[in-house]
């Protein structure tokens, strides 16, 4: 089911308004949130199919443009620093949407989060502010086990010809089995990076380099992938939500 896709103005710390793109899902509220971070490449037809994705199965998606202050290219820099320090305006904003969840009248009060490339280091980086997390060939933090000492349930998906993230999957297993962390962690062996994408995105010149370094989609792991995801935030973001040690 297509849902409808409209872009609002959320407000982050000293009244500074921060763009956004949400989708709901159809009929009458109230129902889980979660917010959506965007990969490098910001907010473009490929994320907003994830949005559209996620309020079909009944979930508000949120997504805060983090390159709103000059697109990509003047942004991205100062974003990924950002996400390595684990401070700066990009968190700012991240905790705007979450709060604008937690406020809006046809959100249940319970908000997960998502992330893609980028927007998966951030949703690592986040994991505490949340009732579940699903992290999409992000970034491991620095510091993994203070960062994710009281994080919330995972559920992660790698390829394992992503050169960008090489051995990322094991690392974040040990590392949320060794936590305690509820979690499920999948390695897929044929995907690459930005696997869950339908098309091969980014900017023209990029993409021969892209498929050299097996950046793209994969169907059937992503269909796997989001099986798992949708899994996973049934159980923990929707009424009667389990808990343990994997799910």
């Amino acid at each position: 089911m297509k849902t409808d896709i409209r872009g609002i103005s959320l407000t982050a710390d000293q009244g500074r308004v921060v763009e956004a793109l949400i989708a709901k899902p159809g009929g009458i509220g109230p129902w889980p949130a979660i917010v959506v971070i965007h990969e490098i490449w910001g907010i473009d037809d490929e994320m907003r199919k994830q949005l559209q994705h996620l309020a079909g199965l009944g979930y508000i998606a949120l997504m805060p443009n983090l390159f709103a202050d000059g697109g990509m290219r003047r942004c991205l820099f100062g974003t990924l620093k950002s996400l390595r320090s684990g401070q700066g305006r990009a968190y700012a904003d991240i905790e705007a949407a979450r709060r604008h969840l937690l406020l809006a009248d046809d959100c249940s009060g319970t908000v997960g989060v998502m992330g893609f490339c980028m927007g998966g280091g951030f949703a690592l980086m986040t994991a505490s502010a949340y009732s579940a997390a699903a992290v999409n060939y992000g970034d491991l933090p620095t510091a993994m086990d203070s960062t994710l000492s009281t994080a919330c349930p995972i559920v992660a998906s790698y390829g394992r010809r992503d050169v960008l993230n090489k051995g990322a999957a094991p690392k974040l297993e040990a590392a949320l089995t060794r936590l305690g962390i509820t979690h499920n962690v999948r390695e897929y062996p044929n995907a690459g990076h930005a696997f869950m994408n339908e098309k091969l995105n980014g900017w023209p010149w990029t993409r021969p380099v892209a498929r050299v370094l097996h950046i793209g989609p994969d169907p059937e792991a992503a269909s796997d992938a989001w099986s798992r995801i949708e899994a996973f935030f049934a159980a923990h973001l929707l009424p009667g939500q389990q808990t343990g040690t994997t799910a």
